[in-house]
């Protein structure tokens, strides 16, 4: 299994940025996927997490109303759409894969599957 997370960089504060995750090697339309983060010093947190049919969807309070997680089961790919950016969401971003939904899909060890990660850098 492969999950390849691209389209980070910089950014000034305000301004967007739309992360892509390209998973292989697994069925793709059989797995609900999430993107988490790691900023500096900090411990990895969970961002948003969308269903195997897109049905359902969960961000974090912090994302709500500025990041929309989407999927495209045709390209294998997993989206995060980036509003309003600010600082604080300076990290490493991840994309996750798990074969199954819960109540919360929050938990960093519910997802077998991780991606490399890929730098957003938001400045003030």
């Amino acid at each position: 299994v492969q999950l390849q997370a691209s389209g980070g960089g910089l950014v000034q504060a305000g301004g967007s940025l739309r992360l892509s995750c390209a998973a292989s090697g697994l069925t793709f339309s059989s797995y609900n996927m999430a993107w988490f983060r790691q900023a500096p010093g900090k411990e990895r947190e969970f961002v948003a997490a969308i269903s195997r049919r897109s049905d359902s969807t969960f961000y974090t309070d912090s994302v709500k109303g500025r990041f929309t997680i989407s999927r495209d089961n045709v390209k294998n790919t997993v989206y995060l759409q980036m509003n309003v950016l600010k600082p604080e969401d300076t990290a490493v971003y991840f994309c996750a894969a798990t074969g199954v939904w819960l109540a919360t899909m929050s938990a960093a060890g519910h997802y077998p599957y991780w991606g490399r990660g890929t730098l957003v850098t938001v400045s003030s």
